[in-house]
């Protein structure tokens, strides 16, 4: 009987499930959680909007319509869906070389990649991409984001930089002389704050603290920091028109590539996510659920002209945390983001930009998973080589270059088939004329 209970679950929705025998204690553990992570959101989705060289509400916008859909049809409860860090380099080199329109259709045709993903069966093979491949993306990526907020964070007054990652470095130190100390105290007091204030009250995240205190001192004493409306102006109040973006057939093959790399990066990350709620909560996820999630998500999200999303790691493990017990602390969260859409916005353009560069010093920082670098250098030399070839070609190349490289290189872990490293090296190099024949700069945080 019980058997026939657990098989007729399957075709409900996951919010009929989750109301059986719903307390009034469930209710207030997900009230918090939600509120909690609703809150934790806010700064991270408006930075990563900003530095994928968008706007802050393109982040919440994104937090909000994601949130639903990846809670509504994805398998885990307790995920958190929205922008990434993860995104954020590759968001905002599409958007220099083929503008924002570009951008929309690169992540309806990444929805597209997700979704056939599953009906192929090829989102198993994700779960096979080695961890040395990984680690070496995160490791990467993790610190081109910090790269981009060394300028927001010693308010240096440059022109944008170019997104190459040692001529970025080396322009920063060109203009080092600009630093502005009120811009360096209050991102230092901001990063301290985020990373201390947890050791004195678990139950109350830093980065909120941090961010309802810089504001705070940033208005009261009207320091002269950038800010969220000195940098963008007012941000509109209310929900975004809903458009079908123009697609353009002639940048369809030039734009695959990055299409690959955000399907990708979504299908890993989402994916990743969702185990860290399995391990954290006790479910088990159904992972073709979640890629058609992602898919249908980054299929939406555009639609709003709006930039990718997948399952967050960090969001998702507070929401934990926090107390979550069941997905309506998921759509607390994204109530509450659509709650300061309309209603509080206005006080969103005071926020310090300096807070949010801290804040992604620490999203970079956390996800770039440096402890993993010590056990791989522990295993064999392949292994050692496929971080390595990851890790300096997402730095120093492109990130659609380390993708093309990396399949190869999984492959070649996989069944030591020397010819695909060729064909991966062949097709990175490739890649690579084309990408630098392009002028670029980066966004940052200032």
């Amino acid at each position: 009987m019980s058997q026939h209970i657990s098989n007729s679950n399957k075709w409900l929705p996951k919010l009929v499930v989750c109301l059986r025998n719903y307390s009034r204690q469930d209710f207030l553990a997900d009230l918090i959680a939600g509120l909690t992570v609703g809150l934790v959101a806010l700064p991270l989705v408006m930075a990563f909007g900003i530095t994928s060289g968008a706007t802050p509400q393109s982040g919440i916008y994104t937090a909000v319509m994601a949130g639903f859909i990846i809670l509504a049809l994805g398998s885990s409860r307790t995920q958190i869906g929205g922008p990434t860090g993860a995104f954020v380099v590759i968001v905002a080199d599409i958007i220099i070389k083929f503008g924002f329109s570009g951008l929309l259709m690169v992540t309806m045709m990444a929805g597209v990649i997700l979704v056939i993903m599953e009906v192929t069966g090829l989102g198993t093979a994700v779960k096979f991409i080695p961890r040395p491949v990984i680690i070496g993306f995160t490791n990467g990526i993790a610190l081109l984001i910090a790269s981009t907020q060394i300028k927001g964070f010693l308010g240096l007054e440059t022109l944008d930089a170019p997104s190459e990652f040692a001529e970025h470095i080396a322009m920063l130190w060109a203009y080092i002389d600009t630093i502005n100390l009120p811009t360096v105290l209050m991102a230092s007091a901001s990063l301290a704050v985020i990373l201390l204030f947890p050791h004195l009250n678990k139950r109350i995240p830093g980065l909120i603290v941090a961010l309802f205190l810089s504001t705070a001192l940033a208005t009261a004493f009207n320091l002269p920091i950038e800010t969220i409306g000195s940098k963008f102006g007012d941000i509109p109040t209310g929900l975004p028109t809903l458009a079908t973006p123009a697609f353009q057939s002639d940048l369809i093959i030039p734009l695959l590539p990055s299409a690959l790399t955000v399907a990708l990066l979504a299908a890993v990350e989402g994916l990743l996510s969702a185990v860290v709620a399995d391990g954290m909560s006790g479910d088990k996820h159904n992972s073709n659920a979640e890629l058609i999630a992602q898919g249908v998500a980054n299929l939406a999200t555009p639609l709003a002209g709006r930039i990718p999303a997948t399952g967050a790691i960090a969001r998702t493990a507070t929401n934990i945390r926090s107390g979550a017990k069941t997905l309506i602390a998921g759509i607390i969260h994204a109530l509450t983001l659509l709650l300061i859409l309309l209603v509080a916005v206005p006080l969103v353009r005071f926020i310090p930009l300096a807070v949010l560069a801290a804040v992604l010093f620490v999203v970079a920082y956390n996800m770039g998973e440096w402890k993993e670098i010590r056990v791989i250098m522990r295993l064999s030399r392949t292994d050692q080589a496929a971080w390595i070839t990851t890790f300096s070609l997402t730095v120093l190349a492109d990130l659609t270059v380390a993708v093309a490289v990396a399949v190869a290189v999984a492959v070649a872990v996989a069944v030591a088939v020397a010819v695909a490293v060729a064909v991966g090296i062949v097709l990175a190099v490739l890649l690579y004329i084309y990408r630098v024949s392009q002028t670029t700069s980066v966004y940052t945080v200032t």
